[in-house]
């Protein structure tokens, strides 16, 4: 941990527990580290997925990174924080006509592509915006990248073209109001060696000369994802990469065009920018056996923390918290050693952080740290499981706290039904709504989901 137990604990005291504690500078010299890694000239932007936390996302901004999104909630934050929209990059594999005409609308003109259907909506949307709107085609490759801590390509995938289908059908991806400029090949995540690394940009360069043989594109970007690792809700330090600067350069020569005077190489990163800044902090709210085996129950659990393992979007949750020590004793009597199952504080079995935690002096009242949590922690979470609030968030750098703010979700409001909504349906009669529903056309449906959009949470 790089913020002192002392500071935690004042912390704590003022903003309750769970409480989480990200420090900037340790964002700040992420940055700087991964990007003194990369060939010079690259670009790298920040995956706001892996961390929406506003002044964390300013000072990864400030520090020079871009900010790649993928939601009309990210873009809005990028865009407060500070990001200029033409230097966003816009992802995802189902954007809908209201996510493109919004981004198009705050000024974003570069998007990854995952599909013929995908760049007919964005150049669609252009046209319909006056806008010129640039895009970059992601690719599926065909091999499987190996020691993937999540493979993201070389597999049957919601995510990007397919390589062969690209070569098979290259006079599919075209589309009026966007201009094709690139390629976009994100292959897997959490690698943690610089070897394995450069196995995966491999298959992306090639997937990339393949792709290029048949779609002779005039290529401006290669953006080649990234899969840096970093540990998760565990002790450890962030990986380097020795050597990975030299070593990339010699692959990216060989991209189509390299040597007169582009494409453009960009990389993302989210798990290793803001991986080691965040540190979650827990009030041990029991201590207990039950049975052969022990119990610390902690205020907060999976809501907090890590919801998001069961869909291997994160490692599996084995937290290793390092109890805060206190100038209060423990009480007397509690079981202060051994293994314990550090639990949560829902009303599932299923909230548990770590089955085999060793927390000695662990009590009631008492602190948990668990650290290198920045990247998919609270937004990661399920959040909104039980009603619980979500637990306070500060920034502290040198100058100490730089802002303290809290999540909340809320129900708002919908407009009034449209007249024929209300009242009993029989099946028949609904089946009936159903099919004239799904035949409505896309500037329709458009509209409609414009309306929804507008009552989501924030």
């Amino acid at each position: 941990m790089n913020v002192p137990a002392r500071t935690l604990r004042r912390l704590a005291a003022a903003y309750g527990t769970p409480l989480y504690v990200y420090d900037l500078d340790v964002a700040r010299a992420a940055h700087a580290e991964l990007a003194g890694s990369l060939p010079s000239g690259s670009r790298l932007f920040y995956s706001l997925k892996a961390n929406p936390f506003p002044p964390l996302v300013g000072a990864l901004l400030d520090a020079g990174a871009r900010a790649e999104v993928c939601s009309r909630g990210e873009l809005d934050t990028a865009l407060a924080a500070g990001a200029d929209a033409r230097s966003c990059l816009y992802t995802g594999p189902a954007k809908t006509e209201a996510e493109l005409a919004h981004a198009l609308a705050r000024g974003v003109r570069l998007f990854s592509v995952d599909s013929p259907t995908d760049l007919a909506r964005l150049g669609l949307c252009a046209r319909r915006a006056g806008a010129r709107a640039k895009a970059i085609l992601r690719l599926n490759p065909s091999a499987y990248p190996r020691g993937a801590g999540l493979a993201m390509g070389g597999a049957p995938s919601q995510f990007g073209a397919d390589v062969a289908w690209v070569c098979d059908r290259p006079e599919l991806f075209g589309a009026d109001g966007v201009e094709l400029v690139g390629y976009h090949v994100y292959v897997g995540t959490n690698v943690d060696d610089t070897d394995r690394l450069m196995d995966w940009f491999e298959l992306a360069v090639d997937a990339v000369r393949q792709a290029q043989e048949a779609l002779r594109l005039r290529v401006e970007i290669v953006d080649l994802g990234g899969g840096f690792g970093h540990p998760y809700a565990r002790p450890g330090t962030r990986p380097a990469w020795p050597g990975l600067a030299g070593r990339l350069a010699g692959l990216l020569a060989r991209l189509p065009g390299a040597g007169s005077g582009g494409p453009v190489a960009a990389f993302e990163s989210g798990r290793y920018l803001a991986g080691g800044c965040g540190t979650l902090v827990l009030g041990v709210q029991d201590v207990k056996r039950s049975r052969d085996t022990r119990f610390v129950i902690a205020d907060g659990g999976v809501n907090v923390l890590g919801g998001m393992q069961g869909l291997r979007r994160v490692p599996p949750i084995m937290a290793e918290p390092l109890p805060l020590p206190s100038a209060v004793p423990a009480p007397g009597g509690l079981d202060r050693g051994g293994e314990a199952v550090l639990a949560g504080p829902l009303c599932t079995a299923l909230d548990l952080l770590n089955q085999r935690a060793r927390l000695p002096g662990a009590a009631p009242g008492g602190l948990l740290a668990v650290p290198n949590v920045g990247a998919y922690g609270l937004t990661a979470a399920l959040v909104a499981f039980l009603g619980r609030d979500a637990p306070a968030e500060v920034a502290v750098d040198a100058d100490g706290v730089r802002a303290a703010l809290r999540l909340e979700t809320a129900y708002r409001p919908l407009p009034a039904a449209p007249h024929g909504v209300n009242g009993d349906f029989t099946g028949e009669q609904a089946a009936g709504e159903q099919a004239a529903g799904e035949q409505v056309t896309g500037e329709q449906a458009a509209g409609e989901r414009a309306t929804g959009e507008r009552a989501e949470t924030r």
